[in-house]
């Protein structure tokens, strides 16, 4: 899927209207969804992914088309000045191969993406690079290794708000389908082995792409029966019961488009209650893929 995934051209139906509830939360919208950074980061090519860092300061989103990077998939980079997104450079990380899926660590001092780069474990590997928010500068990058890293590929990678687990996809650690969602918990500056996500969401399908939201009290993810075949993406909501996600729900129309690609789903680090996500609404749309943010109310029955 994401070797073709600018290629892309979906059919612009909505879903019948719905609304998210399990037995152990809800989820309300406070807000319609919006572009992000329209005609900046937003634009005629596909941008997947958005990432905001903690001070609200900077952002960062992946596209595998847009023009002036050094290796076709790259990340982006956008800087606040007064108010206003500056005009994107690609970051100085990216290389000849693909780096994607970008997110900030809790504190703002690295950020986590994959890339296929020379000298990786496997396919798509996920590493590790300093941030410097006041300068805006990256530093050196580094793999996360085995404990993390397979044969094959590895996305998404996303961090609790405490730091201390990492969330992200894989087909290379086995699993109950293609992609699968697994944890690890830090150790030192390593991290421990990891484990399938508890509960009720890695199913035989495709599970990809996700974030906690609420300081981890439900999770936002990625299903597609097959995201090789670019079969439709769907957003997903399942909320933590025990230290487990279950129930997991379908998410409505003011995020899904039917038999489309809703994907990416990233927690605004700078605002709370805050999602983004990539999707094509008809009615915001500027390229293929564009990001978009929408304010939610997370209601825990626990």
């Amino acid at each position: 899927m994401r070797k073709n995934i600018f290629l892309f051209a979906a059919a612009l139906t909505l879903l019948p209207t719905s609304f998210s509830r399990a037995e152990n939360c809800t989820i309300e919208w406070t807000s319609p969804a919006s572009l992000l950074a329209p005609d900046v980061a937003s634009t005629a090519a596909s941008e997947i992914r958005a990432a905001i860092s903690p001070d609200g300061n900077t952002l960062l989103w992946g596209s595998p088309d847009r023009k002036g990077g050094p290796g076709g998939w790259d990340i982006w980079m956008a800087i606040r000045l007064r108010g206003d997104w500056t005009n994107p450079e690609p970051v100085s990380f990216n290389t000849a191969a693909k780096e994607f899926d970008p997110v900030f660590s809790p504190d703002g001092k690295a950020v986590y993406f994959f890339s296929d780069r020379v000298g990786g474990v496997g396919g798509d590997d996920i590493y590790r690079v300093n941030f410097d928010a006041k300068t805006a500068s990256f530093g050196a990058v580094e793999n996360l290794g085995a404990e993390i890293n397979s044969i094959a590929n590895e996305w998404a990678p996303t961090l609790s708000s405490n730091g201390k687990q990492l969330l992200f996809a894989s087909n290379g650690h086995g699993g109950k389908g293609g992609y699968d969602l697994f944890v690890a918990k830090r150790k030192g500056n390593g991290w421990k082995k990891i484990s399938p996500l508890a509960g009720e969401v890695n199913t035989d399908q495709d599970e990809f792409d996700a974030t906690w939201i609420a300081a981890g009290k439900a999770l936002v993810f990625s299903r597609s029966n097959d995201i090789v075949a670019e079969k439709p993406i769907n957003l997903m909501l399942a909320c933590e019961s025990k230290k487990s996600y279950v129930e997991p729900q379908v998410l409505g129309t003011e995020i899904n488009v039917a038999d489309g690609w809703n994907f990416g789903p990233a927690d605004d680090l700078s605002e709370l209650h805050t999602l983004l996500f990539t999707s094509h609404h008809q009615d915001a749309k500027r390229g293929g893929l564009d990001l978009y943010r929408i304010t939610y109310r997370l209601n825990s029955q626990k």
